[in-house]
């Protein structure tokens, strides 16, 4: 298997070019694929305080045999855990749970604007990282106006910005927005969350032009897009070929085919989102 390469942050630090999400999976069924994930090559786990899976992946984490240098955690702030103290004491909860002593990447899960506090909420990511408690930091599902808005009250950009992407939302606007302000856009629901984009005839034809499963070539499309793709599967074949794209290129047709889906939001609004 040909290794992807990383991708560079804007603080220093590097994350690998794909990572294994855990949404809407918990108890043992978190732990044993979190467990089979990481024994199929991945070092780059994502979870939510809202998960309700952290302890799992923690217990995953410390009994995979893999060294915790190698393995980068994300978790996320939950909506009740917004504003500054609140914010503070959610992650004294999430490290908790995790098991872990530091966490590699800590998010703002959704900006919730009608309750105003996800500035306030990210002065203490930025404290956090400045006490060496968090390596890196970011936001999720932030648009162009809620990144603007940290920053400019901040003067800190974000690391990364985790929103839905996948060919039947393809996201070009904040695609452009992240890069401008040089922020690494991480896509959740890659593949499209099982409302059937990987039986699409254009995903299947790309796919089968290059021998590769669909979920595989959705992949290889979002890498080259210059995203970080989160896929999720609970079965260990999928979780290895999910990993495996790097040994094909899809051609400027290809790609621009796969975009050409018709577009819909499956997730929340980050204008109108609410927890």
């Amino acid at each position: 298997m040909t290794a992807l390469p990383t991708f560079s942050l804007n603080d220093g630090h590097t994350l690998p070019a794909l990572g294994f999400g855990t949404w809407r999976v918990a108890g043992e069924e978190a732990e044993e694929e979190v467990r089979s994930a990481l024994a199929a090559g991945y070092r780059l786990i994502d979870t939510a305080a809202s998960y309700g899976n952290e302890r799992e992946v923690g217990t995953a984490v410390a009994g995979s045999g893999v060294p915790r240098e190698q393995v980068l955690v994300t978790s996320k702030l939950r909506g009740a855990d917004q504003g500054y103290d609140a914010a503070l004491r959610g992650f004294e909860r999430t490290l908790g749970a995790l098991g872990l002593d530091r966490l590699d990447l800590h998010l703002i899960h959704w900006p919730l604007p009608a309750r105003d506090l996800y500035v306030d909420s990210w002065r203490a990511l930025i404290r956090l990282r400045e006490e060496g408690a968090v390596r890196s930091i970011g936001v999720s599902n932030f648009t162009a106006a809620h990144l603007d808005r940290i920053i400019g009250e901040t003067g800190v950009v974000p690391a990364v910005n985790q929103i839905e992407l996948h060919p039947g939302f393809v996201q070009e606007e904040m695609r452009a927005a992240n890069a401008e302000r040089g922020i690494v856009t991480e896509s959740w629901g890659p593949l499209g969350r099982g409302k059937g984009l990987l039986e699409a005839p254009e995903v299947r034809a790309v796919a089968d032009a290059h021998g590769v499963s669909p979920a595989q070539a959705v992949l290889r499309w979002q890498h080259q897009l210059g995203v970080l793709p989160l896929p999720k599967s609970a079965d260990p074949q999928r979780q290895r070929d999910n990993l495996d794209v790097a040994g094909f290129t899809l051609t400027g047709e290809e790609m621009a085919r796969l975009g050409s889906l018709p577009q819909r939001r499956l997730g929340g609004d980050p204008d109108t989102h609410e927890e």
